[in-house]
């Protein structure tokens, strides 16, 4: 039986479409993992690549930072905790943070870094505050590039959070944890299924997203 047929019937089960165990329920709960993950990452990554980006200060602490984070391996870095804490939602999102982090923290920090210095120095010329020229001057320009990063750090979440199975938890991963068990290797390729289609639609997503927060001018350079 190859992949195809596997994925046939998966999809084709009336039962995995309902209850406790179906695809809506799963694919729910791994959106809310990835979505509160992807927040917790860009309200740690964000305002410090902004603020590093503005004043070019710690680049190569910064750049320290994103390399040691992630040279770390999420699903012994999970143990870890687990270990440690116990069961639960918080030891998941941990390692889905720290995984998320270095992506948006040092795309921002450079998107804010290569900005054309000549309207930044207007900016100061006609006696902006700094906060304005972050925001009114550096940040409209820097927007595709961050929000690379974020989509980086989105699609990396969205293929990892499928470890919240191997806790006791629910997600997508539910499907491979649990056929990897029970040698039911059409639930493993369904569920490997629905987590590459969540990525593709979450690269979506985000083209979407530029292509309405990116000026037409910024988006043409």
């Amino acid at each position: 039986m190859n992949v195809l047929n596997f994925v046939n019937a998966f999809f084709s089960d009336s039962a995995h479409w309902h209850g406790y165990d179906g695809i809506p329920q799963r694919l729910l709960e791994h959106v809310q993992y990835s979505a509160l993950a992807l927040a917790l990452a860009a309200a740690i990554g964000l305002p410090v690549g902004l603020l590093t980006g503005h004043t070019g200060r710690g680049g190569n602490a910064l750049a320290f930072i994103a390399t040691a984070a992630r040279a770390l391996p999420s699903f012994g870095l999970l143990v870890l905790i687990v270990i440690v804490m116990g069961f639960g939602l918080l030891p998941v999102m941990i390692p889905l943070v720290i995984l998320a982090v270095p992506p948006i923290l040092v795309t921002t920090y450079e998107a804010v870094r290569t900005v054309d210095p000549s309207p930044v120095d207007a900016a100061r010329g006609m006696g902006m505050h700094e906060s304005r020229i972050l925001f009114q001057v550096e940040l409209p320009v820097a927007l595709p590039l961050i929000l690379s990063g974020l989509r980086s750090a989105a699609i990396q979440i969205v293929s990892t959070a499928t470890i919240a199975a191997y806790v006791s938890l629910g997600g997508l991963g539910r499907y491979i944890v649990d056929g990897l068990y029970q040698r039911d290797y059409e639930k493993v390729v369904g569920g490997a299924t629905l987590v590459a289609v969540l990525a593709l639609v979450t690269l979506a997503v985000f083209w979407a997203v530029g292509r309405l927060a990116v000026s037409p001018g910024v988006r043409r350079r």
